[in-house]
């Protein structure tokens, strides 16, 4: 009896403490995830012939016909009208920058501001501009108080809010309000206000042009909307801090100067300020082939709902001119994709031997991540099975290197939003680590106040902003990351492999538990 007790007891601390039993069926088909045919994939998609997988270009076609032919090898359906193709509608936008001078001076795109994603012409010619402040307008401050905003050109500052002696003048603490990293709520907000022109002021942009210039010179890449949407699209213009100085010039003020203003009274410093703008630039659009790869195992007690494993297929093409031609995007997302084909070879075996799962499964590799998460975006939209049914989604995109925080300790893996929708979700994520593969868990860029806004830069935002439960899994940026030094040498399979797998226990108990993952959260 002493003995049966303590067992127990025994039983019941760790149970407390989130560990559980390994399900041996889980374990079995987790070791069909391996480092041998993990290296086989990967050393197809990151090689030269695909040529950096551009989207809408022959690299990334060849890549989805790979992937397809993959997953028809598998034995998985082809769920869109028998193919396993998601025709993705997007365009190509050649822009072409004719006029944008401040105060007479000519300005410079790619050197002085940055149009991303505009669709149609825009011309504008006037006297004043709006200075905005943060963008931030609800109850307890409004940057648009006493400022005629409609039909104006507006500049906003991107990043962070007004702190007074430390803290948040919205939330009165020391932590920052939601607006803070919320660029997207700042500019909905601001073009429900009806502007005719967004100026947004990113004080990093300077650097960030100097690194990605070859890149950005590239014509963009966008989703083929109506010409009703584009008529009343409001364009995003983003320039420097020292763009912004040029305009603020005539009013013998300064950015930082009207920041420090703000910081000292806790009030907004917006004005309108006499300064002589006028731009004009256009853009002419043809369209380009783009596909989502979709491979669908369908469930059995449960197979109306959905379980959503993704990763992008795509990466960013040819590096003209360079000793190495081709970015061959082996970590970013060549392992995410490696994964996501280990993964469905693992749930398939389980089907055909007749262990699950319970819940059918969507293998979902997606075009246009590098573009700006277009073809996540594409099938959130146009869901070929219905976001209701879906219960979670796993997004991975990078996790086949060592990123210099993690040099001296690599068994980790960086995990984002898992608690920002669910706390089911966060849970079953944290359990399912300390059961079976015990990784340092690192949640640095899932804190609200992350700089590089991890959250928002991957295809599983594209869930999230429907209300979907996510995790996202990454290795952290690196040296390499689109460098043509993201090559195949440099991947650790062992450690790939350890965290396909964590994501694969994790999909493993989302498909087969008896409750769908609750939505009881929603933090930014």
């Amino acid at each position: 009896m002493k003995l049966q007790l303590g067992s127990c007891f025994f039983a019941l601390s760790l149970a407390f403490l989130g560990f559980a039993q390994q399900n041996p069926e889980a374990l079995r088909y987790s070791r069909l995830i391996d480092t041998a045919t993990s290296y086989k994939h990967l050393s197809i998609l990151a090689s030269d012939e695909f040529e950096g997988r551009e989207t809408g270009k022959p690299g990334a076609t060849k890549a989805a016909n790979y992937l397809a032919g993959e997953f028809k090898k598998l034995g998985l359906k082809a769920p869109v009208n028998n193919s396993w193709f998601q025709n993705v509608d997007l365009i190509e936008n050649s822009l072409t920058v004719k006029r944008f001078t401040v105060n007479g001076k000519p300005l410079e795109h790619l050197h002085d501001f940055y149009i991303k994603g505009f669709l149609g012409s825009f011309k504008v010619d006037v006297k004043e501009v709006v200075f905005a402040g943060y963008g931030i307008s609800n109850e307890k401050y409004n940057d648009y108080a006493g400022v005629d905003i409609r039909g104006k050109v507006v500049m906003l500052i991107a990043k962070g809010e007004p702190v007074k002696a430390g803290k948040s003048v919205i939330t009165g603490r020391t932590e920052l309000s939601d607006w803070s990293n919320s660029l997207n709520k700042r500019v909905d907000a601001l073009k429900l206000k009806k502007p005719a022109l967004i100026l947004l002021i990113k004080e990093e942009l300077n650097a960030s042009l100097k690194i990605s210039r070859a890149h950005l010179e590239k014509p963009s890449i966008a989703i083929n909307r109506s010409a009703k949407e584009v008529q009343t699209e409001v364009p995003v213009v983003s320039i420097t801090a020292e763009t912004a100085d040029k305009f603020l010039a005539p009013s013998k003020t300064t950015l930082q100067q009207l920041k420090s203003l703000i910081a000292k009274t806790g009030t907004p410093a917006s004005k309108v300020v006499m300064s002589r703008f006028a731009a004009s630039f256009l853009s002419q659009n043809s369209k380009i082939p783009a596909v989502n790869v979709l491979g669908y195992l369908e469930g059995s007690d449960l197979k109306d709902e959905l379980v959503v494993v993704s990763a992008h297929y795509d990466h960013v093409g040819l590096n003209p001119g360079g000793a190495d031609t081709v970015f061959n995007g082996a970590d970013d997302d060549g392992s995410g994709t490696t994964a996501v084909l280990e993964m469905a070879e693992a749930f398939t075996a389980a089907k055909k031997d007749g262990k699950g799962p319970r819940r059918s499964m969507l293998f979902l590799l997606v075009v246009g991540e590098e573009k700006g998460l277009l073809g996540s975006e594409w099938y959130s939209d146009h869901p070929v099975f219905p976001l209701k049914n879906t219960v979670a989604n796993l997004n991975i995109d990078m996790i086949g290197r060592v990123d210099p925080a993690h040099k001296n300790k690599a068994d980790y893996c960086y995990l984002i939003g898992s608690d920002k929708l669910s706390t089911d979700l966060h849970k079953i994520s944290e359990r399912t680590n300390a059961t079976y593969t015990k990784l340092d868990i690192d949640y640095k860029y899932n804190a609200p106040d992350d700089p590089e806004r991890i959250y928002y830069r991957s295809d599983h935002y594209n869930f999230a902003k429907h209300n979907i439960p996510i995790i996202f899994y990454f290795n952290g940026i690196h040296e390499d990351y689109h460098q043509p030094g993201d090559e195949i040498s440099k991947i650790d399979f062992p450690l790939l492999v350890k965290r396909a797998q964590l994501v694969f226990f994790t999909a493993w108990d989302l498909a087969n538990r008896d409750k769908r993952p609750v939505v009881d959260v929603r933090k930014e």
